[in-house]
């Protein structure tokens, strides 16, 4: 089977590229704008009959689009989001290689969740902001382009190769410089979001797997289960062996809670004192919670989790990495730069 992947030196794209690349029976050509793509390649800026070129040539059998940016402004992710993904479509119509589309897609798409539920693929998407707003612009494309395509929804990716700029990736940052450190207090907000996570190896089991499949339309691809990024926190620590407080600093209306090791009674914190803190302290705590990590920016509010029935019943994919091996994961990583 020829697969043309988009997008391979991304953080999604080079785990399917390894996926992919054991499977004996796949012919894999990567196209990017990378140096050490095959083929170079800017959806973002490329045409699509110079697109339609390429697959009359090599003509895949499937087209994996793993491209895309998560930062930037509305205009630069339009860009990168929709307008690459209207280029893949129109150079697919017009091609006769004939090929089938797995577009990645993403949770944020449907933006915030009632909490406590479990998002399907029919709940009517509300992206709460110009990122999912991207997302759900190309996922429509796809939806109405004719094509034999599916789209999978992936919620929030984590494991080895996590970006340093994510929560996750900043958290494991933060600890690793109170390590490095010393330091045995750690200060952090944001940690009241809950999402749901998924290995970003899993995922590429479920692109492997939709490529194989008949399948179309929207797939959810996450573990089924939110976590609190405390909670997230709270393995970290355990897997780093940090054994510091951790303090949460914009939690629940009570004093700040020490959720992770064993916390020093604190003399200027509100629970020990009917003083208020001395001036000092507070620039050091506002300090601390600038540079610290902080909720997801996916604008998906407090909560979100898949249901992931349809991935089950339609690809027979099921997570199979659990949580503390993807903070595990991460770590070695973070611990690498101590």
């Amino acid at each position: 089977m020829r697969v043309l992947l988009i997008g391979a030196n991304g953080y999604l794209g080079r785990f399917v590229a390894d996926r992919l690349l054991a499977d004996p029976a796949v012919q894999l050509t990567a196209l990017g704008r990378g140096d050490d793509a095959d083929v170079r390649f800017d959806l973002a800026s490329g045409s699509p009959g110079a697109l339609t070129r390429f697959l009359d040539a090599v003509h895949p059998g499937v087209v994996i689009n793993c491209a895309g940016a998560t930062r930037g402004g509305a205009r630069e992710l339009t860009r990168h989001n929709t307008v690459a993904v209207a280029t893949v479509c129109e150079a697919l119509r017009r091609s006769g290689c004939g090929a089938r589309l797995v577009q990645i897609g993403c949770g944020a798409e449907y933006g915030p969740s009632q909490p406590g539920s479990s998002t399907a693929e029919d709940a009517v998407p509300r992206p709460g902001g110009p990122y999912g707003v991207s997302k759900l612009a190309a996922t429509e494309l796809v939806l109405g382009s004719g094509l034999d395509a599916v789209v999978l929804r992936v919620f929030s990716p984590a494991g080895p190769g996590t970006p340093a700029g994510s929560p996750l990736g900043r958290l494991a940052e933060a600890m690793r410089r109170a390590m490095q450190s010393g330091d045995g207090e750690l200060k952090l907000t944001g940690l009241g979001a809950q999402r749901d996570f998924i290995d970003v190896r899993d995922v590429a089991r479920a692109v492997h797997a939709a490529s194989l499949s008949a399948a179309q339309g929207v797939i959810n691809i996450g573990s089924g289960r939110a976590v609190r990024l405390r909670d997230a926190a709270a393995v970290l620590a355990r897997v780093a062996g940090y054994g510091g407080a951790l303090h949460e600093l914009d939690g629940p209306p009570n004093p700040l809670r020490a959720t992770i090791g064993h916390p020093r009674p604190d003399p200027d914190h509100p629970a020990h004192t009917a003083h208020p803190p001395h001036p000092t302290h507070a620039a050091h705590a506002t300090h601390a919670a600038h540079n610290a990590p902080i909720a997801y920016p996916d604008g998906c509010g407090s909560w979100q989790q898949a249901d992931v029935r349809t991935a089950r019943d339609r690809l027979g994919w099921r997570p199979r990495i659990n949580l503390e091996e993807s903070l595990g994961d991460i770590w070695m990583e973070a611990a690498c730069r101590i």
